[in-house]
């Protein structure tokens, strides 16, 4: 009988120690299809156990000084850093997608946000203001939230939604919400969240519109366009899903485009040559295809990827969760592939005649969460960003991050931003001291 490899077996971190759990589920190599690890089944009890212990640590942790916070993040940089590969491989191996986007993109920004916030709580102040004609002074003090990194600190607990998740937000002793995913759940966070005030910071999805005008630079344009459409899968919730092009210039975008788009390889996560890994999940791959389904069932055309080009895999890979970049065109606005979130590998490319015309259109989904605008038009840059209900602009670029300001969605793409200032004002209470003298 051949030997069956051993499965790599998660457990939960709390207090500070690893703990087994009396339940597990199974965790797919989305590369493969197969089984490659079993994750925690967690609950209640294992969401009490991690409240007690950050309850418990928090005094400690919250009266050190920023100094002394700030020395222990940059430890945790610096040892993401010293295993940046064997978290790059196990991110790869996780998520799907290309061992060097994990290399490159995932680990190194990680890396990035702990130094950048060990520098930010270094560099905040406070509020004053003096009343002198009533001889008081008022001032400001923040008082965090939240809890870092000796024991109890953090404390990680995995399962699904309606066990752990409901478990957690739900807690009457945890105070606030950070969430990223999608807006059914978010809905779901608020309602029960709700009876206890909890502050809420949700980033949630996007249906993010790229405006290409007559006067873009297309040599620049079209790769990036190529990028924030399908870079990591298109499972980024800043990924580019709508793209208007000027009716004067649409055919020699959409054709070159349609060119720049196969030239992405689509590969096992471990091929340096490879633009494009695998989904998430199987079911993940069924819903993202779906769409594409939908859309030539209005009558669409599918210019490039599924069920038009072949999709090349090692045997091994076959049964992985693979789907080729995908352009669609001739869809209208109302489509589903125009108004739903598909967080896949899959884009809408649609022409415009005026810039009124189109910032209508962009704006007529709920979601607010990014855009791109390219031309090289100054005012028009300035006008268009100002108009588009969208929480993030970029012009002439993509996915360049700023984590001084502020980053988050308008409309259904959440509430709250992220940011230095913005994440100090959320994971702290202000308090308002008046002193009368």
């Amino acid at each position: 009988m051949a030997a069956t490899k051993a499965l790599l077996m998660l457990e939960n971190f709390i207090d500070g120690k690893f703990l087994p759990c009396s339940s597990y589920i199974d965790s797919y190599d989305p590369s493969t299809g197969e089984v490659y690890c079993r994750v925690p089944n967690s609950g209640k009890d294992e969401i009490e156990a991690a409240v007690k212990a950050a309850r418990e640590a928090f005094p400690g942790w919250s009266s050190r000084s920023p100094q002394e916070r700030s020395r222990v993040l940059n430890q945790v940089a610096d040892l993401l850093e010293q295993s940046l590969e064997e978290f790059a491989q196990a991110e790869s191996k996780d998520q799907g997608k290309t061992l060097a986007l994990a290399r490159t993109m995932d680990i190194p920004r990680s890396v990035q946000n702990f130094r950048f916030f060990a520098s930010s709580i270094l560099h905040h102040t406070s509020e004053c203001t003096q009343m002198d004609h009533l001889g008081c002074m008022h001032y400001t003090v923040r008082t965090p939230v939240g809890v870092g990194v000796p024991p109890g600190v953090v404390n990680i607990v995995f399962g699904t939604g309606p066990r752990v998740g409901e478990a957690l937000v739900s807690h009457p002793e945890v105070p606030l919400i950070s969430f990223t995913g999608s807006q059914p759940t978010a809905e779901r966070i608020t309602q029960l969240s709700a009876p206890h005030c909890k502050k809420l910071s949700l980033e949630l999805g996007g249906k993010n519109p790229a405006i290409i005008f007559e006067d873009a630079n297309l040599d620049e344009c079209i790769p990036a366009t190529v990028r924030s459409s399908f870079a990591n899968q298109g499972e980024i919730c800043l990924c580019t899903s709508r793209i208007f092009v000027q009716k004067s210039i649409y055919s020699e975008f959409l054709k070159r485009f349609v060119e720049a788009t196969r030239e992405w390889k689509v590969g096992i996560p471990s091929d340096p040559l490879a633009s494009v890994g695998a989904l998430i999940s199987k079911a993940h791959l069924e819903k993202v295809r779906s769409y594409v389904k939908k859309a030539l069932a209005e009558g669409a055309q599918i210019r490039c990827g599924e069920g038009v080009d072949k999709l090349s895999l090692p045997a091994r890979n076959q049964a992985g969760y693979f789907m080729l970049p995908t352009v669609i065109t001739d869809i209208k606005d109302e489509s589903c592939c125009m108004t739903e979130e598909i967080f896949g590998p899959v884009t809408c490319v649609v022409p415009f005649d005026s810039e009124e015309e189109v910032i209508e259109r962009a704006n007529s989904v709920k979601y607010g969460l990014a855009a791109t605008v390219w031309s090289s038009n100054v005012g028009r840059v300035h006008r268009v960003a100002k108009k588009l209900q969208s929480g993030l602009v970029w012009t002439n670029c993509w996915l360049i991050r700023e984590l001084n300001l502020p980053f988050g969605g308008m409309k259904s793409s959440g509430i709250g931003r992220e940011g230095a200032k913005d994440s100090y004002d959320f994971f702290t209470e202000i308090k308002t001291i008046t002193i009368k003298h």
